[in-house]
């Protein structure tokens, strides 16, 4: 008998935001001058990747409390656990994929050259890190949580507070990048990029919710993000 969760379930282009919205200003410069190339015959590195199960992780790469300055001190903000699952359409297990995450600190400003917000820098704090998903596919981050911060879309844009997730597929070309939303944060249906999202449901994929079940009492909060990487129920990806 054929396996029925081996079957192709093509995506929605109609969920996907157009590469050319001029509402979101950045979108102005780097839409595509000309038609996109389908790839029909992909080469082996393409098809290949590195084997994230031999890479070597530091005690705290998924610890951004700790990570930054190695015990010297912790980063102010609200002390916050960040994990989900990475699975298919079909909600099998994605294991030993490479999560990445990066953010902005407490005050919304990000530890870049190019970041020139009047918000403090925090020195106890990097903003990133990563994890390998385990055999059924759990990933969890230890951070605080980001503030929002104003970017000159427009006189006065605000970007929600937000963490960006980077998930790692079989091959270095098949990186996809999204950004996680805070449940009921005001500032979500304010914000110029997720107008680009025509389907109220795709909002809903980028957004983790409170799990108060994981939580550390006394000390941190919990929200939980699972990603679907593939088909008709996949998260929405930045780069797609």
């Amino acid at each position: 008998m054929k396996d029925s969760t081996r079957r192709f379930v093509e995506r929605d282009r109609n969920w996907h935001p157009p590469p050319y919205a001029p509402g979101y200003k950045t979108s102005v410069a780097r839409s595509p001058r000309q038609t996109l190339v389908s790839m029909q015959h992909p080469t082996i590195s393409e098809l290949t990747g590195p084997d994230f199960r031999e890479l070597r992780m530091g005690v705290h790469d998924n610890d951004l409390l700790m990570n930054f300055t190695q015990g010297s001190g912790l980063p102010v903000g609200e002390r916050m656990i960040l994990f989900g699952r990475v699975v298919d359409q079909f909600g099998k297990p994605v294991p030993h994929s490479l999560v990445e995450m990066w953010q902005a600190n407490a005050g919304g400003r990000y530890r870049h050259r190019n970041d020139n917000y009047l918000a403090p820098l925090d020195p106890n704090f990097g903003g990133v890190g990563r994890c390998l998903t385990d055999e059924q596919g759990w990933y969890s981050f230890r951070t605080i949580k980001p503030g929002p911060y104003p970017w000159s879309n427009d006189v006065n844009s605000w970007r929600p507070s937000h963490i960006h997730v980077s998930v790692m597929g079989p091959a270095i070309s098949t990186r996809l990048i999204t950004q996680m939303y805070f449940e009921g944060d005001p500032l979500i249906p304010k914000c110029p990029i997720v107008h680009t999202l025509n389907d109220p449901d795709a909002v809903e994929t980028m957004i983790g919710r409170l799990d108060m079940a994981h939580s550390n009492p006394m000390d941190s909060l919990a929200y939980r993000f699972d990603l679907v990487v593939r088909g008709e129920l996949q998260t929405y990806f930045e780069n797609q």
